[in-house]
């Protein structure tokens, strides 16, 4: 059975697609990626996206509002597509785990992405920025659709989106109402024809509120990949199609930090240190911090900036100059060849690790000849504790806005599996803690809820 209506969970993770109908949720299987596409994406140029997206779009018939859109830069980009196909390379885009293995090909020369959703509401970006993101969005966007349709599904037409609360930790509307904005051309561009969109947290409730014979209240904290958001939401049976919406929510919080925060914050304070950030300079001074922090916050959109600029590069090679700090060569060869995607992913392997052994090995050998790096999982809890303590601010505050204690605490997203999050919200919090389907409990509420809407 075929259907238009569908939920569109585009994560700072992974990205997924479910469909309800008749109130039965079932998450799409995408043909190249399974149930869920890692949210990356691999291009041979950045100038070369606008075109190849056009030309999706318009062997569908569906590029007017596209080619209208980007009329400046559109035949640029054509000729960049063009010039690489003279020049030998491919001149497509690649997704999910296929991106990641492009880029491990040469990450010095390629354009690469990933959770492009981390930097959809960072401030001071330019309006060729924010175009350049709606074209990332709507082309993933535009795959997961074709996915959809090669899988003998219908064509997509209604969505609804999820969103943080937040997508930035300052609490800014004006970083969310630009990450909405962005989200929105990317969907109308992609070809969907009416797009809604609904806190992430609230979906993830809906998704539990199935399994209810009684009315709860339930503290529904969603911790993703980018964000965790939590909500105290009134839950019951059947109250999805019999009660106002706003009516069962008592309270709501949200700030951007979620499972590439806890890579960043092991990736900073147990990797850098064999890259030299705790070295002292001559003098007795201490080592600059800032090119470590930079190049570890991948979801920090200025920071990679910077990290890959030439102040960087030029304050690595005069450093490098004294003898003490030869670990910097590492650093510099982590610029040289840009390869901040694979550091991050070398410490998410080891908080992974870190779930089930006290220590892991990192190899780093690429940026240093035989340099392998054990984390131990005591000093990975100690760079933790600052996350996690936010995290339990942003649950206090809505505990506060609720005047009330939950009855359930609702624990989800894709790190809620870790050991460390939920022993520590189990000591703080006195409610029994469940969960659902941590990656799909999110995407499962977007289709009941635009089943709800659209249907």
């Amino acid at each position: 059975m075929t259907h238009s209506i569908a939920g569109f969970d585009f994560g700072t993770s992974n990205c997924a697609i479910g469909i309800a109908p008749q109130q039965q949720v079932q998450l799409l299987n995408f043909p190249e990626h399974g149930t869920y596409m890692p949210s990356t994406l691999f291009a041979p140029q950045s100038e070369m996206i606008c075109g190849w997206l056009y030309q999706q779009l318009n062997a569908q018939g569906k590029a007017e509002a596209y080619r209208q859109a980007r009329n400046q830069q559109l035949a640029s980009s054509l000729r960049a597509l063009k010039e690489l196909k003279l020049d030998g390379y491919d001149e497509h885009l690649s997704f999910g785990k296929q991106a990641l293995k492009e880029y491990l090909v040469d990450p010095a020369d390629c354009y690469y992405v990933r959770s492009p959703k981390s930097f959809l509401g960072a401030s001071g970006i330019s309006q060729r920025q924010q175009q350049q993101f709606e074209d990332i969005a709507a082309a993933m966007m535009w795959h997961l659709a074709e996915q959809v349709r090669q899988s003998g599904q219908a064509e997509l037409e209604k969505v609804v989106i999820g969103r943080p609360v937040n997508f930035q930790g300052l609490n800014s509307e004006l970083s969310n109402q630009q990450a909405l904005n962005i989200l929105s051309n990317a969907a109308k561009f992609a070809g969907f024809k009416q797009t809604e969109f609904l806190y992430e947290p609230m979906a993830a409730g809906l998704s539990y509120q199935q399994q209810l014979e009684q009315e709860q209240r339930v503290l529904v904290i969603d911790i993703g990949g980018g964000t965790s958001d939590v909500s105290m939401l009134i839950m019951g049976p059947n109250y999805l199609a019999t009660r106002e919406h706003q009516d069962l929510v008592l309270g709501y919080n949200g700030e951007r930090i979620g499972g590439n925060d806890f890579d960043i914050a092991l990736n900073f304070e147990t990797l850098m240190p064999a890259l030299g950030s705790r070295l002292e300079l001559e003098g007795g001074q201490p080592m600059p911090i800032k090119p470590f922090w930079d190049a570890a916050a991948i979801n920090d959109f200025p920071a990679q900036t910077r990290f890959y600029g030439a102040d960087t590069r030029n304050l690595l090679q005069r450093l490098l100059k004294q003898a003490q700090l030869s670990p910097l060569k590492g650093l510099l060869q982590l610029h040289k060849e840009r390869q901040t995607y694979q550091l991050s992913a070398a410490a998410e392997q080891a908080k992974i690790a870190l779930s089930s052994a006290s220590s892991s090995q990192v190899d780093l050998s690429y940026l240093l000849d035989e340099l392998q790096v054990r984390v131990e999982l005591s000093a990975y809890q100690q760079a933790c504790e600052r996350l996690l303590n936010n995290i339990a601010m942003l649950s206090d505050e809505v505990i506060r806005q609720a005047q009330a204690q939950p009855d359930v605490i609702f624990l989800t997203g894709g790190s809620a599996n870790s050991p460390l999050i939920r022993d520590f919200l189990s000591q703080r919090y006195q409610a029994p803690l469940v969960s659902g389907d941590n990656f799909g409990s999110v995407t499962g509420g977007l289709a009941l809820w635009a089943e709800h809407i659209f249907a």
